[in-house]
C-alpha cells in the first residue's frame, strides 16, 4: 500500500518519512479544499524529507472552472515547483457543466515535457458521468487519480472507487482520499487500491485573534494508527 499525506507544513514532510508515507501532496489552505504553497515551503520540503513531494497546482479558490489565462499561470508554478525538485504536481479543471476541460491536456502535455507526474484532484468528485472521465483522464496520461468517489468521503463513495480500481487500476492510479482514518484504511483498501491519501493535522488549541486563523500541528498520532496496520 502507498500512503500520501495531505500537509501545509514542513513538519508534515517529516513526519511523512518517519513513518515511510511514499508521497505528500503540498497544500495551503487547506481549509479551502488547498492552494498552491509558496516556493520556500516546496523547496525546503523536497531537501528536508526523503518521501515524493507532489504540489496542488491551484491558484484561486472557489471551484474548478478555468480560462486559457488560469492555465499559463499554472504553468507557471508547475515550472517552479519541477526547479526546485518535485516529483509531481496536482490539478484538475473542469468545464462549467462539470465535465473534464480539454484544458488539462495541454497542462498534462506540459507537466510530461518536464519530466514530472500529473494527478487529477478532486475535482473529479464534481463530475456528472464518471464513466467517461475516467475514459478522459486515461487519454489525457494523468498518471493518477485522487478521488473519494464523488461522495463526501471515500467509505461513501467506495462503490465508485472499487469500480474505478478494478476496470482502470491497470491505466491509471486510483487513489483513496477524504475521511481515511486508522477506523476505515484496512476496509478501503479491501476495494483493491493501492493508494490511500489523508490528511494528517489538528488544532493546537492555540487561537489567533483578528480573523488570522488557528494553529494546526501534525497528527503523529493518526500516521501510525493508518500506516502501522499495514
Amino acid at each position: 500500500m502507498n500512503f500520501e499525506i495531505c500537509t501545509d507544513s514542513i513538519e508534515g514532510a517529516i513526519a511523512a518519512e518517519k513513518y515511510g508515507a511514499k508521497r505528500i501532496e503540498l497544500c495551503a489552505a487547506l481549509s479551502a479544499g488547498g492552494l498552491t504553497p509558496n516556493i520556500g515551503l516546496i523547496q525546503k520540503c523536497v531537501e528536508h524529507s526523503s518521501v515524493e513531494v507532489h504540489v496542488i497546482i491551484r491558484h484561486k479558490e472557489g471551484g474548478f472552472d478555468y480560462d486559457q489565462n488560469d492555465v499559463e499561470i499554472m504553468k507557471v508554478d508547475i515550472e517552479a515547483a519541477k526547479n526546485v525538485g518535485v516529483k509531481g504536481v496536482v490539478f484538475g479543471i473542469l468545464n462549467e457543466d462539470n465535465t473534464i476541460s480539454e484544458l488539462n491536456r495541454e497542462l498534462v502535455e506540459f507537466t510530461k515535457s518536464l519530466g514530472v507526474e500529473a494527478t487529477f484532484h478532486r475535482a473529479f468528485d464534481f463530475v456528472t458521468d464518471y464513466k467517461s472521465a475516467i475514459k478522459m483522464l486515461v487519454a489525457m496520461r494523468f498518471d493518477r487519480l485522487l478521488t473519494s468517489g464523488l461522495q463526501p468521503t471515500a467509505m461513501e463513495g467506495l462503490e465508485v472507487i472499487s469500480y474505478l480500481q478494478e476496470n482502470y487500476g491497470d491505466k491509471i492510479q486510483i487513489m483513496a482520499g477524504s475521511g481515511v482514518s486508522p477506523l476505515n484504511a484496512l476496509e478501503l483498501a479491501e476495494s483493491g487500491i493501492k493508494n490511500l491519501h489523508f490528511t494528517a493535522r489538528k488544532p493546537s488549541g492555540i487561537k489567533i485573534n483578528l480573523s488570522m486563523g488557528e494553529k494546526m500541528i501534525v497528527d503523529e498520532k493518526k500516521i501510525a494508527g493508518i500506516i502501522n496496520q499495514f
